[in-house]
């Protein structure tokens, strides 16, 4: 069962994410926002490996698994400064 929470919440915090940006309520170039997006990603795609992987089911799991390692670069690095701060 727990299994299958993590892989519920894996779902709710990639779509919440994308949902947040798409429609304005989550700006990454803002200060902090471009951390929660991708740490929204990069947990969200670690619930669906969970999940994925305890139901062999690979596809998905490669996939976020890809997710995840480009989530853990852009965390990695800081935000791109915008073209009015330069």
């Amino acid at each position: 069962m727990w299994i299958e929470i993590v892989g519920w919440y894996g779902a709710a915090a990639i779509l919440g994410g994308y949902a947040a940006t798409s429609l304005g309520w989550l700006d990454a170039k803002q200060p902090g926002g471009h951390r929660i997006y991708q740490t929204l990603n990069l947990t969200g795609a670690a619930g669906i490996v969970v999940v994925s992987a305890a139901h062999a089911n690979w596809q998905p799991a490669v996939l976020n698994v890809a997710w995840a390692v480009i989530a853990l670069f852009a965390l990695a690095r800081p935000p791109a400064e915008s073209a009015s701060e330069a």
